[in-house]
């Protein structure tokens, strides 16, 4: 299946091994991933800090650069969220109907990694190999827009070598939220401050997820405590392999 890479703009910019990772794990399940680079930000920032209209050229630049993809996958659930949840709004909003159309078109074929290979190809066991102690984090996109369920458990389960313990309060946010944790900086360090202890009890390893932006987020936190946890995204230990730990 020919796959398109939406990368996004925070792992474009911040985190590139995550998108390495992501076109490595989709290439060995024998998919062909095509990379548009004149794709850019999904507008999601704007839009919830209230400049719509200034969003309104991203959503429609995202969904002429995308329009004609079979499939578009990002690992991302946050940006997903954007183009399925709030697109449609937003060309609502617009008063747009063409917009309207097109995105209604083209929002079914955008899936976050892990629901795509849980739930889109019937997919689990991908091949990986990570021998270490993880706890995973849900993040907010995921589980409350996209309902992704248990699919990166699911997905973290069949991984040899990997310990995969309980988060506590699995289903609290991190506190990032994006401009929220610079508008509400204290209460957004609150919230962080609970989810780096809830880590930090589970003697993992590594805490991971399906979105760099929380794991930025929860990774500032546990250095700033040297507590000797990283983090580490969905995508880089669904990549990892047993031939590559040992070379």
């Amino acid at each position: 299946m020919r796959i398109d890479l939406f990368i996004t703009c925070l792992n474009d910019a911040m985190f590139p091994r995550t998108g390495e990772a992501t076109v490595k794990l989709l290439e060995r399940l024998g998919h062909e991933v095509h990379f548009n680079d004149r794709q850019t930000c999904c507008g999601q920032m704007h839009f919830n800090s209230g400049y719509q209209g200034e969003a309104l050229g991203l959503v429609r630049h995202f969904v002429d650069t995308f329009q004609d993809a079979d499939v578009v996958v990002a690992p991302s659930g946050s940006c997903v969220g954007m183009v399925r949840d709030l697109y449609p709004k937003a060309a609502e909003w617009a008063g747009d109907r063409e917009l309207l159309d097109a995105v209604t078109a083209l929002a079914p074929r955008v899936f976050e990694l892990s629901e795509f290979l849980v739930k889109h190809q019937g997919i689990e066991d991908v091949g990986a190999y990570y021998p270490h102690r993880v706890t995973y984090h849900q993040t907010c996109h995921a589980m409350r827009v996209l309902r992704v369920g248990d699919a990166p458990l699911r997905l973290l389960q069949k991984v040899r070598g990997l310990s995969l313990v309980g988060l506590p309060a699995v289903e609290q946010c991190c506190g990032f939220g994006g401009t929220f944790s610079v508008k509400n900086a204290e209460t957004s360090t609150a919230m962080l401050a609970d989810k780096v202890q809830n880590v930090m009890s589970t003697k993992a390893e590594a805490c991971t997820a399906g979105d760099n932006s929380c794991l930025m987020h929860i990774g500032g936190g546990l250095s700033r405590l040297q507590s000797g946890t990283r983090t580490v995204h969905l995508a880089e230990i669904l990549a990892s392999t047993e031939q590559e730990v040992f070379a």
